[in-house]
């Protein structure tokens, strides 16, 4: 089993380069299916969900080839309708976006209930609302596969969400290109992917408009094509660098992002009294001084991200004052809060979605362990910051989302190593 080593208390500085969008990449790979030819896809980050998603096309017949390290071919041509390994699609949540992208090149889809990071119960629920407005039939079979079949073919329709969804959103996306008529979902989700699994699909012949607002407009088309695409960068993997920097009381610049994207975490840390300097594609991160606690409220896009309140809540430990954070996407986040409470944080759940945080002077390292991928980022940076050594078990949730993360943080400063 590997872990993290790290000795900490030293400042990072430097600059660090951004890696492409985990949670854009897996549906633009599974949307390939969809496109039913030759896609080459630039800047995929090299992380295990990607490789995941990589050799579960494979077990269904598309032809995969690296061009380059972070570009990819895939040509989806042979794809076959058939069930995908369950040891592939029980391991990650994106594997849900299998049954739209099927759905729409097959008029049918046999997937295994998607996996990823446990936050308590994550149903589907929206995605089968949407696919059966569209005119596919549900069933769960006894080996653990959804299945859904249109045999009359999908038809366009109005589908609202309960809740803003960035799952289920995407996935009606990916089944409605090719159904016949419009389909227009209201209370759409609003994130970067979900503008750029649009944007890859226009690129392969679909007719989407509205993706980035809370309505989309979907125009069947007959059929797709393959296209060429790059992945745009991880605001999530920028924030992070971003959160490792100011815990430790460094200056680090975090290039290739897109500023915009990242308004919700910069905006935050300018009220917490950091230094923040935005260019077109870089911003640079000086916390010489201490900073102050703040209030956090995580909410869809353009809200606080859900994805970055962990990493935040180790920055926190170390402010001025008490801080409060709202889970308001996921239940059951809070499971990094023990392990940060055995590196000298002072931390009270208040309830299943609220914890208060006590600023104090210093965290000691300990042995602890990541429960999921963010929560893995947030003890990363507690143990950066934190005085002797740390040792992080369960890093291969880490894995999941974070490319050349000890590499990259080692070009900073820090005393980190896989062991």
């Amino acid at each position: 089993m590997e872990k993290f080593l790290i000795r900490g208390g030293k400042p990072l500085y430097g600059d660090v380069n951004i890696s492409g969008m985990k949670n854009s990449a897996l549906p633009v790979i599974f949307g390939t299916i969809a496109s039913g030819g030759i896609c080459t896809i630039g800047n995929v980050p090299d992380v295990s969900d990607i490789s995941l998603a990589l050799d579960t096309l494979r077990a269904i017949g598309a032809r995969v080839r690296f061009i380059t390290t972070d570009t990819v071919l895939i040509d989806t041509t042979d794809v076959q309708m058939k069930s995908p390994p369950m040891e592939y699609v029980s391991k990650m949540r994106g594997s849900s976006y299998l049954i739209g992208a099927m759905l729409a090149r097959f008029g049918e889809a046999q997937v295994g209930y998607p996996g990823g990071c446990d936050f308590g119960t994550r149903p589907i629920n929206q995605h089968i609302k949407g696919f059966e407005l569209l005119g596919a039939k549900i069933t769960y079979g006894s080996d653990g596969n959804i299945k859904a079949s249109a045999p009359d073919g999908l038809k366009g329709n109005f589908i609202y969400f309960d809740v803003v969804s960035v799952g289920s959103t995407i996935n009606i996306m990916l089944a409605a290109v090719c159904a016949e008529g419009t389909t227009i979902i209201e209370n759409a989700a609003r994130e970067p992917h979900i503008v750029e699994t649009a944007s890859f699909l226009n690129a392969c012949g679909a007719d989407i408009s509205g993706a980035g607002t809370s309505m989309i407009r979907i125009r069947g088309v007959k059929q797709l094509h393959g296209c060429n695409y790059d992945i745009a960068p991880d605001m999530i993997e920028a924030g992070t660098y971003m959160a490792a920097a100011v815990a430790t009381g460094g200056r680090v610049t975090v290039n290739r992002i897109i500023p915009k994207h990242m308004e919700s975490i910069t905006n935050k840390f300018r009220e917490m009294g950091v230094g923040i300097e935005l260019g077109d594609d870089y911003v640079t991160v000086d916390s010489s001084a201490s900073y102050r606690a703040v209030q956090i409220q995580t909410n869809p896009y353009p809200g606080f991200p859900t994805d970055m309140h962990p990493q935040f809540s180790a920055v926190l430990c170390l402010a001025r004052g008490m801080s409060n954070v709202t889970e308001r996407v996921w239940n059951n986040r809070f499971a990094y809060v023990k392990e940060l409470l055995k590196m000298g944080a002072n931390i009270d759940v208040v309830d299943e979605n609220t914890i208060t945080i006590n600023g104090v002077s210093a965290l000691e390292g300990a042995t602890v362990r990541a429960t999921d991928l963010r929560a893995g980022a947030c003890l990363v940076v507690a143990g950066l910051a934190a005085q002797g050594e740390t040792v992080i078990t369960g890093i291969e949730f880490i894995d999941r989302g974070y490319q050349d993360f000890e590499d990259k943080l080692r070009a900073l400063g820090a005393d980190i190593r896989r062991i």
